[in-house]
């Protein structure tokens, strides 16, 4: 007897949980996980509720993934494979339930503070072919934030530069270095190749048996002709400033500065038979001293684009002489005159005489000076004149909020209304305060106010002809809003 009734309760047990179970599947989709404290994300929202919820029993389920997802875990869930990085971490440390296989961050500080256990060109990244011979950890040169750029201390460096500046483990001698057999630190840092600090102290013979164009830097093709020694001039410290002293030469400039023994006059210096120093100075081509006041003719008989600068390709049109505009003293700034431009302001804003619309300009007709003025493009300053426009609003409007294709013609919100006010605020129509009649009770439609502040009177019954409350311009473009 014991044992049937055994067998009945188990029975019962069994259709129970069954019930349970399809109850469960059932109502999957309309069941708020959330509510639990355990937000279903990413695959998780795939997983039958079975699988976690094991026997039935939801009290108690794993919230944390390693208490799931380990070989050794409550629940059959996947765990970390057998070539996963060494950590002590969570597993959202650096994966989320979505996918396992896109690691949104590494973090570092839940691994171990040996690098090369992950960084072993396997497991991840590892050094590269070309990496500088070392038994030191990554952090001893790099962050956790990224490789490059690296902090390389060659004071724990013990072996001679060149067994690493070699150009095949680092850079080294390029095809243009001096001929040498010393080491890279007799003149170079460990901050920077540049600068070096070579000392000519320790150099026997003149300075051409090196400074010959092929083992070092040379005399330039527009050198001064002279077989004399770079010293004469030169200083070892640099080739410039050169101690070059015009006071020691006679004759005129010409006589050396004729573009052959030195510099002469370029190709578009101006016309004249005066010697050098009638404008420049001894001690150099520029500032010049050039006066026009003892200039004869107008402008453009020099400022032409051959003599002198002219005007260049973007110069506004005119046959005007230079000083009508400009000054001797600058081109700019310019007295431009808008007052003495004949015909709209787009016959020269054009984009190629003068600055014409950008690309995220209003799209309009309409003339430059329909919103700007002659002082500034900004602040712009356009007033509506059409009997369509309602009037201004009360707040900071851009043209975009009405016109939101950018251009002159509104895409109404409610084109069948335009241009009245339910045009654009259809939408915010509520037809509740708006009684039309009583007996019985009737509410206005939109159509039927869609002039927000026109008159909106109620009427004692559906004939219209009795009023019982008049209501006129309840609204006004003016207001903060509605009510």
């Amino acid at each position: 007897m014991e044992k049937i009734i055994r067998r009945i309760l188990t029975l019962y047990l069994y259709l129970a949980m069954t019930l349970i179970a399809g109850s469960c599947w059932a109502q999957e989709n309309n069941f708020d996980h959330f509510s639990t404290g355990f937000e279903l994300r990413g695959a998780h929202q795939d997983v039958p509720c079975e699988s976690c919820h094991k026997r039935g029993i939801f009290a108690g389920t794993p919230r944390v993934c390693q208490q799931c997802h380990d070989l050794n875990g409550l629940l059959d869930a996947s765990f970390k494979p057998q070539n996963h990085i060494p950590t002590f971490g969570n597993c959202d440390s650096c994966h989320n339930s979505f996918n396992w296989q896109d690691i949104t961050q590494v973090d570092h500080s839940q691994l171990p503070r040996n690098c090369v256990l992950c960084h072993n060109g396997q497991s991840a990244d590892g050094k590269p072919v070309n990496h500088v011979v070392s038994s030191q950890q990554c952090e001893t040169c790099h962050s956790t934030i990224a490789w490059v750029p690296a902090g390389f201390d060659h004071a724990n460096i013990t072996q001679p530069c060149s067994s690493c500046h070699n150009n095949v483990i680092a850079t080294g001698k390029n095809n243009r270095h001096i001929p040498t057999n010393q080491d890279c630190q007799s003149c170079h840092s460990t901050f920077g190749w540049r600068p070096a600090t070579f000392d000519h102290a320790g150099i026997t013979g003149a300075c051409q048996s090196c400074h010959n164009g092929i083992q070092a830097e040379g005399k330039s093709k527009n050198h001064f002709v002279t077989n004399q020694d770079c010293n004469i001039c030169h200083s070892t410290l640099a080739w410039e400033p050169a101690n070059f002293s015009h006071a020691g030469v006679t004759g005129n400039c010409q006589s050396c500065h004729n573009g052959s023994a030195a510099t002469g006059k370029g190709k578009n210096h101006i016309t004249t038979s005066q010697d050098c120093n009638a404008c420049h100075s001894s001690v150099a081509w520029k500032p010049a001293n050039f006066n026009h006041a003892g200039v004869t003719g107008n402008c453009q008989s020099c400022h032409n684009g051959s003599t002198a600068t002219g005007k260049d390709n973007n110069h506004i049109a005119t046959n005007q002489d230079c000083n009508v505009c400009h000054s001797s003293v600058a081109w700019k700034p310019a007295n431009f005159n808008h007052a003495d431009v004949t015909g709209n302001c787009q016959g020269c804003h054009n984009g190629s005489t003068a600055t014409g619309k950008n690309n995220g300009h209003f799209q309009t007709n309409l003339d430059c000076n329909s919103c700007h003025s002659t002082v500034a493009w900004q602040p712009d300053n356009f007033r509506h004149s059409s009997p369509n426009y309602p009037g201004q609003h009360n707040r900071n409007l851009s043209c975009t909020d009405c016109h939101t294709n950018n251009a002159q013609t509104i895409n109404w919100r409610f084109a069948a209304y335009q241009p009245a006010c339910a045009g654009c605020h259809a939408g915010d129509y509520k037809a509740d305060p708006h009684k039309k009649h009583e007996n019985p009770d009737v509410r206005y439609n939109v159509s039927e106010l869609r002039d927000c502040s026109g008159a909106c009177h109620i009427y004692t019954n559906s004939t219209l002809t009795t009023i019982k409350d008049f209501r006129s311009g309840e609204h006004r473009v003016g207001d903060n809003g509605f009510d």
